[in-house]
């Protein structure tokens, strides 16, 4: 850059190059959720992890169960009923977790148009329904011996409700826009309007006079259950949230293989499962 009166050259000036480092070093600092975020990466990572969360799923469940519906003392109050409360509780914990997933894919997706965020907010969805009717469904079971109906129109309850229904209108959505990209952005922004549901969900207990009881798991006060109750729970707890991740990996592997299906890799891949040798591309000598 010359100078007008001098003509001589002047140094730039060096908020421009200020400007122009940050620039390079923030693409530099967001490449890596970029890399992995592809689909081609996201395949083979998730190969690794399925065997290893397969293997928790069924050790963690396994304990669980058989620990809190065989061998957990009976509740002094509740008797044998309460037992429910080992697919209960981790169902509903799950439903909750599952949408606030769903929601920082939607912002990941808008923001940093991550094609893999939108395939996870399509492949969990209905993970998370089926996780919300059961709740419900374990929650109706288990209301009936406690307060003496299958439904009441509890805060809580109610709470619960709109998330399935949220999770139901995802679905929905998703489609009835044959556009995928209008999906896709129609899908997340449902999904970070809706998230305001789960601390209404969470709170329920605290803001109103509900007939539910409140937290069972808290990060600040001791467990109100003995020891033997509650280790049981928080195994079953854990076995829904690696099953949850085993499932979702599958649903998510198949959907890539789906969408990338003109690929090279993806076409190998489908042939490499099916025992087949992957034909050369047309590219290789």
């Amino acid at each position: 850059m010359r100078c007008r009166a001098s003509g001589y050259r002047c140094p730039a000036k060096p908020w421009i190059h200020l400007m122009k480092s940050n620039a390079m070093k923030s693409s530099i600092g967001w490449a890596w959720l970029h890399r992995l975020g592809s689909p081609k990466a996201f395949y083979r990572i998730s190969a690794r992890l399925l065997p290893w969360l397969s293997v928790a799923a069924c050790v963690l469940l396994g304990i669980g169960m058989v620990w809190g519906l065989a061998f957990a003392p009976p509740d002094y109050q509740q008797g044998n009923s309460f037992r429910i409360i080992y697919i209960h509780v981790p169902a509903a914990m799950l439903a909750q977790s599952c949408y606030v997933m769903l929601a920082v894919c939607g912002v990941v997706g808008l923001v940093w148009k991550i094609k893999l965020a939108d395939i996870a907010l399509h492949c969990a969805a209905p993970i998370g329904a089926w996780m919300t009717a059961l709740a419900l469904a374990t929650g109706a079971i288990w209301g009936k011996p406690t307060w003496g109906a299958w439904w009441v129109w509890d805060a809580r309850l109610t709470s619960m409700l709109i998330l399935l229904f949220l999770y139901l209108g995802l679905i929905a959505l998703g489609n009835a826009i044959s556009n995928r990209d209008s999906a896709g952005k129609a899908c997340a922004v449902l999904a970070i309007v809706g998230v305001v549901n789960i601390p209404i969900i969470k709170y329920s207990v605290e803001w109103w006079n509900t007939l539910h009881q409140g937290a069972t798991f808290s990060l600040t006060e001791k467990p109100a259950m003995p020891a033997e109750m509650w280790l049981p729970l928080l195994f079953t707890v854990l076995g829904f949230y690696c099953f949850f991740g085993v499932v979702l990996l599958l649903r998510m592997r198949l959907e890539v293989l789906r969408r990338e299906s003109r690929t090279q890799w993806a076409r190998a891949e489908v042939q490499r499962s099916l025992g087949q040798t992957p034909m050369p591309s047309e590219n290789t000598p």
